[in-house]
Parts: structure tokens; C-alpha cells; sequence
């Protein structure tokens, strides 16, 4: 009798710690992430943390929603519409000068994919100094003072990018700006040439691209959230592009039914082969890594080229190298 009472009281206890702490265990806290555009490879990484629970074995219950050309990605952030989204150091940056006190946690691309693209007689960026330059508007306030400095270009020969290859592909005189992984694949399908890509980081374009961005006061208020998230997001990452993507991928499609799986499947192995996700100090420092003189010599460019204002902005209140330091997933 005594040690079936014994049992019973056991019993008893160990069901009210279960449902003292079962609630806990189960609960997860919302976290909401803006993608920079429409859903693709780009963003891999987060849709496979997805896919694979990563984020809900961390805690929390993340929504991703798609960016997009008339998407404001920081007027969002500002705005609480977003806990955090996926930024450009650059961009960032500028917000200080508006007021906006958005800080970059992350680099999930340690080169940004932007690129020049031309006919195939051109062999050096060099040799674009007599051609038609399509340059977009955000690119016209960004890269491209960079990009006239370095390579001798002028404002004569810019035209406006509207984001349509029609242009390139009548006239062997333009070249035009496009990502990495999206024009030249276009280009080369509808035509059947392959174009000559300049990818901007090794020609010495120093932002990071697929950052984290969030609000100063979200990391004082929210750390281990954003901790959390930062973490699941780079094992996501590390088996997006080095395990199965199959799962990621049929979310991205989900939600960009515009996406096909020759796209996907190009753009990973571009992401792969030229160390987008994880080259560059990733390699070494962990997925997602940030580093001060990268953050440095990137504030440096923008003061030189008078796209930002040194005395409106604090570079080192732009970025944090604390939060992704606690992560260190390496590939």
C-alpha cells in the first residue's frame, strides 16, 4: 500500500511539472522577416529554417513575406510592419540620415550579386567606357558614383533600367546592370548567347547584400529573439546549399508561383561556385558573419563619393557584430 501511495504521489507530481511546463516548451514567439523581393533562391536559406522547423525549435513562430519593387523595405521596418528585414548595409546606412535607427545583425551574402552584364566582345568593364549603360534608379544613388570613379565612366552614357532585357537584346551596344543570379540566365535563354558577367565585388564593390536589418530598439527589447532567429537562419542557409533544398524550394514556389525549377537550380549553383553565402569570412568566421572593416570601408566609399552624410551618421551605430558572433555556424 505504502508504495503504491508512493507511486500514485509520484505520479501525481510528475503531472503537474508537465503542465507546469509543457505550455512553455510549446510556445514560440512571433517574429515576422521582410524579404528584399518576390521569393527565390536568394532567400534559401530562411525558407529552408522554415521548412525544416528550424526557426519553431528555436522558439519562435516566424512569418517571411515577400518584398518587391514598390516595397519599401525600411519605411515597413520603421513602421513596425516588420520585426526585421532583408536589407543592404548601404541602404541602412542612409536610413540614420532620415531619422530611421535600423542596425544590421547579419550578412547572409558576404558579396552582394549585383553585376554588370555586356555582349560577348566585351572583356574588361573597361571596355564599356564607349557602350550605353542601363543603370536603375536606386542603382543611379548608390554603385554607380563607385563605378564611374573606378573605371572612368560618364553620365553621358547612362540610360535608365527599367527592368526589362528587351533593350540589351536589340542593341550590342548596351550593357546593363542586372543580380547574379537572375539576367544573365534570362538573357541567355531568350537568345541563346551567353553574356559576359562583371561581378561588382571582385571588381572591389565592398557592401555586403542579404543583411538582416532591424531596429536599434527591436535588439535592446528582443536580443534572444533576434539570436534565435540569426541562428536558425544561418543552419538554414548551410543546409540549403549544402544538404536538400527540395523543401525550401517548394515554399519559394508556394508563395512565387512564378518561380521554376531551372531558375532555382541555376541560381544555387551560382551562389555556390562564386562563394556568395558561404565565401568570403564566412568561411572561416561563421554563415552570416559582419566585420568591422568590411562596415568600414563601405561607410568610407559612400563619405568619398558624397552619397552620405559623415556628420549625420555614426557608421559604428549602423551594425552590430554582437549578435551573430554568439551564432558561429561554419559550413
Amino acid at each position: 500500500m505504502r508504495i503504491a501511495s508512493l507511486q500514485r504521489r509520484l505520479l501525481g507530481s510528475l503531472a503537474l511539472a508537465f503542465a507546469f511546463i509543457s505550455p512553455c516548451a510549446q510556445a514560440t514567439e512571433k517574429f515576422v522577416f521582410l524579404t528584399d523581393w518576390f521569393a527565390q533562391a536568394e532567400h534559401g536559406g530562411f525558407y529552408q529554417a522554415q521548412a525544416l522547423g528550424l526557426y519553431k525549435q528555436a522558439g519562435l513562430d516566424v512569418t517571411i513575406r515577400m518584398g518587391g519593387p514598390q516595397v519599401n523595405l525600411v519605411q515597413l521596418l520603421a513602421a513596425g510592419q516588420a520585426d526585421c528585414i532583408m536589407g543592404f548595409n548601404v541602404q541602412t546606412m542612409k536610413a540614420w540620415e532620415q531619422g530611421v535607427q535600423a542596425v544590421t545583425v547579419a550578412a547572409f551574402a558576404q558579396k552582394d550579386p549585383l553585376v554588370l552584364i555586356a555582349h560577348p566582345d566585351v572583356q574588361r568593364v573597361e571596355d564599356l567606357k564607349d557602350r550605353t549603360l542601363l543603370i536603375g534608379q536606386v542603382g543611379q544613388v548608390t554603385y554607380w558614383p563607385w563605378l564611374k570613379a573606378r573605371h572612368g565612366f560618364t553620365d553621358a552614357q547612362v540610360r535608365p533600367y527599367t527592368f526589362n532585357i528587351q533593350p540589351f537584346l536589340a542593341d550590342k551596344r548596351i550593357a546593363q546592370q542586372g543580380y547574379l543570379t537572375s539576367e544573365p540566365y534570362s538573357i541567355e535563354k531568350a537568345s541563346g548567347i551567353k553574356p559576359k558577367v562583371f561581378l561588382m565585388a571582385d571588381q572591389g564593390w565592398p557592401p555586403y547584400a542579404g543583411s538582416v536589418v532591424c531596429l536599434q530598439r527591436t535588439i535592446e527589447q528582443r536580443p534572444q529573439a533576434v539570436t534565435a532567429f540569426l541562428k536558425a537562419s544561418a543552419e538554414g542557409w548551410k543546409r540549403y546549399l549544402q544538404g536538400d533544398p527540395k523543401s525550401a524550394n517548394a515554399l519559394i514556389k508556394r508563395d512565387n508561383p512564378n518561380m521554376t525549377d531551372d531558375v532555382i537550380a541555376q541560381s544555387i549553383a551560382l551562389l555556390k561556385s562564386h562563394g556568395i553565402v558561404l565565401g568570403g569570412d564566412a568561411a572561416t568566421q561563421g554563415i552570416g558573419t559582419i566585420t568591422d572593416e568590411r562596415m568600414k570601408r563601405t561607410f568610407d566609399m559612400l563619405v568619398q563619393h558624397k552619397l552620405i552624410d559623415p556628420t549625420k551618421v555614426d557608421v559604428r551605430k549602423t551594425y552590430t557584430t554582437r549578435l551573430i558572433r554568439q551564432v558561429q555556424v561554419k559550413p
